[in-house]
């Protein structure tokens, strides 16, 4: 795997590492950033701001590049369906993040793809009824037939709008509407990672195809 690959899936998908991951990491980043201050390293290390050396022994018989180079080839085996590679339509080549629109390799650009976007606040299903994604539309005008990139959130499918719906909520006195975007094309499995998602920060894109 090339170091563009193992970097992009570090710097945007570093919520699928273990803990113990995760703090490895941390010490490699601070430990670089302090390699000419001891004094502050100890300083760090004395206020718990930065993990020991007894606390990683696994993680740092490796270097850094072996390191991650190891914590993705894990992600991939186990979670490799919930990475999102964004990567050019016309070349194939990896973007710079999943949420570029234009290549840094051919130069082409796809924002005309998208017909607008959608920001996720949660996901349910009633019986007999389609799944629901409710949020608000951040952008754009969306419509039946068109196609909700999920990959961004962790799942590997486009599926279409087959119904949009007006939902009712309240909290705290406030009462506002949000919008349901329903499908019939995503598992059971699918569903319930939705569902545990709950609200995700970026808005997903809604595609004209």
């Amino acid at each position: 795997m090339d170091k563009e690959t193992v970097r992009y899936i570090i710097k945007y998908f570093s919520n699928l590492m273990a803990d113990d991951e995760k703090l490895a990491l941390k010490y490699h980043m601070y430990t670089y950033k302090t390699s000419d201050h001891p004094k502050l390293r100890s300083m760090m290390i004395e206020k718990a701001w930065l993990p020991s050396e007894s606390e990683l022994p696994l993680f740092l018989k490796t270097s850094y590049e072996e390191f991650e180079l190891n914590v993705v080839q894990r992600i991939m085996t186990e979670a490799s369906a919930k990475i999102f590679f964004n990567t050019c339509p016309t070349c194939n080549k990896l973007a710079r993040t999943p949420y570029a629109k234009q290549c840094r390799h051919c130069g082409y650009d796809w924002h005309n793809l998208t017909a607008a976007q959608f920001k996720m606040t949660s996901s349910f299903q009633l019986t007999g009824r389609s799944f629901f994604l409710l949020g608000q539309i951040v952008k754009g005008e969306i419509k039946k037939g068109q196609r909700m990139d999920l990959r961004i959130l962790g799942v590997n499918k486009k599926p279409v709008i087959e119904a949009i719906e007006f939902a009712r909520k309240s909290k705290d006195g406030q009462v506002w509407e949000e919008i349901g975007l329903g499908t019939d094309d995503l598992t059971e499995d699918e569903k319930q990672y939705l569902k545990n998602t709950g609200s995700f920060s970026m808005p997903i894109d809604i595609l004209c195809e």
